[in-house]
């Protein structure tokens, strides 16, 4: 049975080990620096310190996934505007767990009090593009090469859902 639940310190190295290869091996992220359980534990404590949420999903003591949102950008003008990241075990992809995570984070969310959420995609990700678009999230724009990853440029696509 997979259990969805808010994230806890303890839950850091096998958030580490998730993320880091989707860092180092993948375009999924533009970010080319691993992260460390340090990092993921002071991650998780800001975002429930608010506004945001870290949500993780495991089933017997496998951490199977997790799902995160903080303010899209700086300043109150955006205090309800927020952006999230998903990351599924490879394992747990094709289940419903994604849909599953993505509803306790936008129920989350509108709990709190935010309107919007944000999905920022790298342009090549086609399979989260479909992801999100089934989920209710619009196509607002592409920025072309804004990233830079293993020696080339890559697109953000940038996607929203009103609450």
């Amino acid at each position: 049975m997979v259990t969805i639940r808010p994230a806890t310190a303890q839950d850091a190295p096998a958030i580490c080990a998730l993320w880091n290869p989707i860092i180092r091996d993948t375009v999924v992220t533009f970010n080319p620096v691993e992260r460390t359980p340090e990092d993921i534990a002071d991650m998780i404590a800001t975002r429930q310190a608010g506004p945001g949420a870290f949500f993780v999903a495991e089933a017997a003591g496998t951490m199977l996934g997790f799902a995160t949102y903080g303010q899209f950008r700086a300043g109150l003008g955006y205090g309800r505007c927020m952006e999230h990241s998903i990351n599924l075990a490879p394992e747990a992809r094709g289940q419903g767990l994604g849909p599953r995570l993505m509803a306790a984070l936008e129920d989350h969310a509108r709990q709190a009090g935010h309107h919007v959420m944000v999905a920022a995609i790298t342009g090549s990700n086609d399979g989260s593009v479909r992801f999100h678009a089934a989920l209710g999230y619009v196509h607002v724009g592409t920025m072309p090469q804004v990233g830079w990853k293993f020696g080339q440029y890559h697109d953000l696509v940038l996607m929203q859902k009103i609450l």
